[in-house]
């Protein structure tokens, strides 16, 4: 009898190690399943396949390299991620962790509590960051976007026709007018241009109404009001690809010598002078209206979504995202313009001014009015624009009109 209960007591002291074994086991596998799960993070971008296979290829298997966080990137265009992130809030989840948006299309992110308030990480921002760039991410005093790509417009120009008309690239607003009437006098059309469609975000023309210190977002003030007189003047001496000319089509124009004066984004400069062989069409950073020069800031920014539980690996990628090394690959690879002059800076060969230009003007830009009535008050300037330039309205009534319009909005 004993011995049946010693081995009964053995019996059932191997059954409970091996229970415990297995528990131990499935702990085990749990932990390290949730370990696994913290080393990577979800990233929403919108790039084209060449941009992607720089991403990648280049940068993202550098950043897993030395951090051990995996990237999860995904393409989303920049319209759809707030749908996302809305998705996202709803369902108490935190699907996506960082996402690259537009600079000019963040303001209802915020303030709907989309993006997480990082003021306390805003001391990774290199101080190397360009002009207000650094600043660019902040809203209401509060910091929840960071530098990655900015963007900005360039003038480019002709020198072959500019030198045979003894032009050089204007620098004021009388020189700009004096420009567009002496390619018109001498070639029979208008041959300096804008992108002026009336039908997307006016960032010409509040470039423009800044540079003479008005605000778009008053529209009846005396900065505007000189704005679009000058702009009224001058508009018969410019080509009539200017209602009609995108970042892309710009291109084609100045390819094929539609237009000898234009802006466009940088990349004009691969297409155009590189892959175009034009390497007679120069660049620099723009011209200055009565109150200065002022350009308007384009790009994308980096912002942790306000659900996710992995703050401190998106901190991470950002910094490394908004690293000297990875700058300078996005930059020789993807052609995107660096926040940082120590990247800009550094740069030679044929290439050297057209990085110049966009250094120069990065320094004088400032993002659209990040503003959750933007999208209404886009919409209001282009009729008045219309109105005004193209169907010869008066300035001062028809400013006073949309004006009140504007600041109506809520």
């Amino acid at each position: 009898m004993k011995r049946r209960n010693v081995i009964w007591l053995l019996l059932s002291a191997v059954a409970m190690a091996l229970v415990l074994v297995a528990c131990g086991s499935g702990s085990s596998k749990s932990s390290s399943g949730d370990s696994s799960a913290s080393k990577s993070i979800t990233v929403t971008m919108a790039l084209s396949d060449e941009e992607w296979k720089v991403m990648r290829n280049d940068v993202l298997p550098k950043f897993q390299k030395q951090s051990g966080i995996k990237v999860n990137a995904i393409q989303v265009e920049a319209g759809d991620t707030i749908k996302k992130l809305q998705a996202q809030k709803g369902a108490g989840t935190a699907q996506i962790d960082v996402v690259a948006q537009d600079v000019n299309n963040v303001a209802q992110m915020i303030s709907q509590g989309l993006l997480k308030d990082s003021s306390a990480n805003a001391n990774i921002i290199p101080a190397q960051a360009i002009g207000k760039i650094k600043k660019s991410g902040v809203y209401n005093g509060k910091t929840y976007l960071f530098p990655y790509r900015p963007n900005v417009e360039i003038n480019y120009y002709n020198e072959t026709i500019f030198k045979k008309y003894g032009l050089k690239p204007p620098t004021t607003w009388d020189q700009l007018y004096d420009t567009a009437k002496t390619l018109k006098e001498k070639t029979g059309i208008g041959r300096l241009g804008f992108k002026m469609t009336f039908d997307g975000d006016p960032i010409e023309l509040v470039e423009f109404i800044r540079s003479a210190g008005g605000d778009p977002m008053k529209f009846n003030d005396a900065g505007t009001i000189e704005a679009y007189t000058f702009l009224k003047k001058i508009w018969p001496e410019l080509s009539t690809d200017t209602t009609k000319a995108t970042f892309s089509t710009t291109n084609s124009f100045l390819a094929r010598d539609e237009v000898y004066y234009i802006p466009n984004w940088p990349f004009a400069t691969n297409i155009v002078v590189d892959q175009g062989g034009r390497k007679d069409i120069k660049a620099y950073k723009g011209f200055s209206g009565p109150k200065g020069m002022v350009k308007t800031l384009g790009g994308e920014m980096l912002g942790i979504t306000a659900n996710t539980k992995k703050t401190k690996q998106a901190i991470e990628f950002i910094k490394f995202m908004e690293s000297k090394d990875t700058q300078e690959t996005l930059m020789k690879k993807n052609g995107w313009p660096s926040f940082r002059s120590d990247v800009l800076g550094e740069q030679t060969g044929w290439q050297k001014p057209y990085y110049e230009a966009t250094s120069e003007a990065l320094k004088v830009a400032q993002p659209l009015p990040n503003s959750t009535t933007w999208v209404q008050a886009v919409q209001l300037i282009n009729e008045a624009s219309k109105k005004i330039l193209l169907q010869n309205a008066p300035v001062k009534a028809t400013l006073d009109d949309y004006g009140k319009q504007i600041q109506a909005l809520k």
